[in-house]
């Protein structure tokens, strides 16, 4: 005898409306259920139910085994509503897992899997059973030896030509576990056919075997005999509290027995708990049959898992703990959509936690595939419980679907499109974006209507380029977050249109005498809206009332030169440029004052004289020209340098703008003839010269640093000595020297001149100071001693010390040092 489970799920209620105007998800009615299907010729068709609710109302799909069902290609299969037609069902490709898929454009929904099994009982083999031969008062087993089949199974047993089954009494038993049966002690009315009926509940079939034949032996009657437990009680049964067992006894010999040789105890108790004795008893002795019942209290499952509904990468824990018979094992097993977890494949994703009572599981990064039903399985040796539970997994959209674009002008374009799984969190929101070889990248665009809300399926692109070959691609978005886009529509070029984008940043001038120069800034090709694109330019002399008009048909020109030799230098003129393609003439710029070109300047600077500065610089000077328009305008001035009288030779040039006169030239060589030259120019070229004039740069300076440096400190006095530096021949004279000091820690430098060999500072010593002394001659400074650093007050003695730098030369003056006024130094 076998237990059934029937397991009631309940499917969650979405909160929806289905009102007009308002979508919603699917939400199943019925979901399919397992079918035990019985191989009877008289049943030709199998249903498997599936209805939803949804609006709008959803489309089914049906899978079997993990594929898709394809309606066309068979007429075996058919959707009868959403439920599953099996015409002619068969074993061999009808039986597997079939789930049911409600899909409207809000979201699809999977049903639980159902299991659809075939029962069945094959005939009995047709060779005739051997005779059992006994005899009389003998006891005896006949075996049935069911068929091949699948289903419970329950048996009777027939004797001749008798249509009523033998009926069990207390000399004759039939077995319900093994369909044997069994004569206690066999009477001469005994003898005869015997005929096994098996019968399969679950497929609505009754086979029987062939007939046994019993007959009784001739050598002798079977003695009284004690007797013999054939059917026996099992060593140990284990039940739970509140079960029922059925405890098989039949003994043979004569399966004063009493009325009933099976025990059954209904609702167990712990009281029920022992060994229990079959004995069968006659006047020749008696049979036992012992065995133990062991009472169990019962598994509960005292905390289920419970829906819930979580966020794609959330990590939840689903309960599933019990209470049970300390003495019992369980084993905790996980389904998920009706398959079994496998905990080592899942690693990523699932773990079971909890101690020996609890079967908790772990999802962690939790997906939007692990949206389902949950079922933890309990099992012990004597029962199998289980609690469900659905997770709804939500996320962001899925992306849109089947972008298409109905119609293209030369700025719009009208879109269509199919939303995306919902990912069980409603669309709110679409949004368009667009791209182009000239975009970097996807960029959202304007539609019609602005919003585009999650129950929009087609909408307008405004503000389109003409003539600009565009993709679209459409993203959704919910509570979550946004989604992935869809996949890019088809490639399309906008409509040719006139050009609207006049040029920007009209200008121009230079050139030669006789043109007029005209610039502007081109249009990029997104822009110029169709083929045959070019610039119209328009120009005129101001004042005058009649347009010149030429086209430049080249698309990437940014500039138009006009020759003409009755143009005066430096004439101003109306200039505008617009813009055509094949469509037409589109707009024309604002006009802009362009002046011709010019010659260049015809006067040469006047008063032009250069002087040395240094041994490296000049400075050369001159006086402004004062120009019109037919001496050529000065834009400014260049000044030429050379170091002989030819200026084929010529060492440098340097330019300055506007009005400036003087400009100063640096990095000259010592002590040498320079000669220099300063003409105008203009945007049409150079003037002449001026005559050149020339300076003799000055000697260099002295290349020797200061000397043996000596220095007192006392109080807030730095006294400081040096020797005096001597140059060479080919050196400027020492005029003086520049003492240079700052605070260690400090970068700003204070310099001191003295045309002395000494020098005072009165300066508060805080912190360390550091100290170099240069030569300052008309070739400019010269070399500077190394650094010399005189610590802070504090680190000295109270007396003051007089501290030399080294120097064997030093060594041998005598040690007295005369501090003196510092001087300005004279030049």
């Amino acid at each position: 005898m076998r237990l059934l489970w029937k397991l009631v799920i309940l499917l969650p209620l979405i909160n929806s409306c289905a009102g007009e105007g308002r979508f919603s998800r699917p939400i199943f009615i019925q979901e399919p259920q397992d079918v035990i299907f019985p191989l009877d010729l008289s049943r030709s068709e199998i249903i498997l139910t599936c209805t939803a609710n949804g609006y709008p109302s959803p489309h089914y799909r049906w899978k079997q085994n993990g594929t898709d069902i394809d309606f066309s290609m068979t007429y075996h299969y058919r959707l009868d509503g959403g439920s599953l037609a099996i015409s002619s069902p068969r074993t061999d490709q009808d039986i597997g897992t079939y789930q049911c898929l409600a899909t409207n454009p809000v979201g699809t929904i999977l049903s639980r899997k159902a299991k659809l099994q075939f029962a069945y009982i094959e005939d009995f083999e047709t060779k005739t059973r051997s005779t059992v031969s006994v005899r009389e008062g003998q006891g005896v087993v006949l075996l049935c030896g069911p068929p091949p089949h699948f289903g419970d199974l329950s048996y009777a047993w027939t004797f001749n030509d008798n249509p009523l089954y033998v009926q069990e009494d207390t000399r004759r038993f039939v077995s319900q576990d093994t369909g044997n049966l069994y004569i206690a002690k066999v009477e001469p009315s005994d003898v005869g056919n015997y005929t096994c009926f098996v019968t399969n509940n679950e497929a609505h079939r009754s086979v029987q075997g062939p007939p046994t034949p019993l007959v009784q032996r001739t050598d002798g009657v079977m003695g009284e005999y004690e007797p013999k437990i054939e059917v026996r009680f099992p060593e140990t049964i284990q039940a739970a509290k509140d079960s029922s067992v059925k405890l098989e006894c039949f003994a043979l010999g004569k399966v004063f027995l009493l009325e009933d040789g099976s025990l059954k105890i209904c609702n167990v108790t712990r009281s029920d708990a022992g060994s229990y004795t079959c004995v069968a008893t006659n006047q020749f002795g008696n049979g036992k049959s012992s065995g133990s019942l062991i009472v169990k209290e019962r598994t509960v499952i005292t905390i289920p898992p419970s829906k819930m509904d979580v966020t794609v990468g959330e990590s939840i824990v689903l309960p599933c703990q019990v209470s049970h018979d300390p003495t019992m094992e369980v084993v905790f097993v996980w389904y998920f959509n009706g398959d079994v977890i496998d905990l080592k494949k899942g690693v990523a994703h699932f773990e079971r936690i909890g101690g020996e009572s609890v079967g908790d599981l772990m999802i962690r990064n939790i997906q939007l595939g692990h949206s389902g039903k949950y079922l933890c399985t309990v099992q012990t040796t004597l029962e199998r419980l289980s609690a469900v539970a659905d997770i709804i997994v939500r996320g962001p959209p899925g992306p849109p679907e089947d972008v298409k674009v109905e119609h293209i002008s030369s700025t719009t374009s009208q879109l269509s499109w199919r939303p995306g799984p919902d990912n069980n969190s409603p669309i709110q929101i679409f949004t368009i974006q667009t791209r182009t070889p000239f975009s970097v990248g996807w960029q959202a665009v304007a539609t019609v209507p602005e919003i585009l809300n999650g129950q929009t399926y087609n909408a307008t692109v405004v503000g389109l380029s003409p003539w600009v070959e565009y993709e679209f691609r459409v993203v959704a978005g919910n509570n979550i977050g946004i989604g992935e886009p869809s996949k890019p529509s088809e490639l399309l070029r906008t409509k040719a249109s006139v050009p609207i984008v006049a040029p920007v940043n009209i200008n121009g001038g230079g050139g030669s005498r006789s043109e007029l120069v005209i610039t502007w800034e081109s249009i990029p090709e997104e822009l110029q809206n169709g083929e045959g694109f070019g610039y119209i330019v328009m120009f005129r002399p101001v004042g005058s009332t009649t347009w010149m008009k030429e086209r430049v048909a080249l698309v990437e020109s940014s500039r138009f030169i006009y020759r003409n030799e009755s143009i005066m230098p430096l004439s101003p003129f109306e200039v505008k440029v617009g813009v055509y393609n094949n469509e037409g003439e589109g707009s024309l710029s604002t006009v802009s004052i362009v002046y011709s070109g010019e010659d260049e300047p015809q006067l040469a600077p006047r008063g032009t004289s250069v002087q040395s500065f240094s041994a490296s610089e000049m400075e050369v000077s001159w006086n402004a020209i004062a120009w019109n328009r037919n001496t050529g305008r000065v834009l400014g001035y260049e000044v030429l340098y050379w170091t002989d009288n030819s200026k084929e030779s010529m060492i440098g040039k340097t330019r300055v703008s506007g009005n400036v006169t003087t400009k100063n030239i640096t990095g000259l060589r010592a002590n040498t003839i320079y000669f220099a030259s300063v003409r105008a120019y203009n945007t049409a070229g150079t003037g002449p010269s001026s005559p050149p004039v020339n300076v003799t740069t000055k000697k260099s300076p002295p290349s020797q640093p200061p000397a043996n440096i000596a220095w007192k400190l006392s109080n807030s006095k730095l006294c400081l000595n040096w020797e005096h530096v001597k140059t060479m021949e080919n050196e400027s004279e020492v005029l003086g020297y520049k003492i240079l000091y700052r605070q260690n820690r400090q970068s700003k430098t204070h310099v001191l001149e003295t045309n002395n060999t000494s020098a005072e500072l009165l300066v508060p010593f805080e912190e360390d100071y550091l100290i170099e002394i240069r030569t300052v001659s008309d070739g400019g400074d010269g070399s500077s001693s190394e650094q010399i650093r005189i610590p802070k007050m504090s680190s000295l003695s109270s007396t003051g010390v007089q501290i030399l730098k080294p120097s064997s030369q030093f060594l041998s003056m005598v040690g007295i040092f005369y501090c003196f006024a510092i001087q300005p130094l004279s030049r």
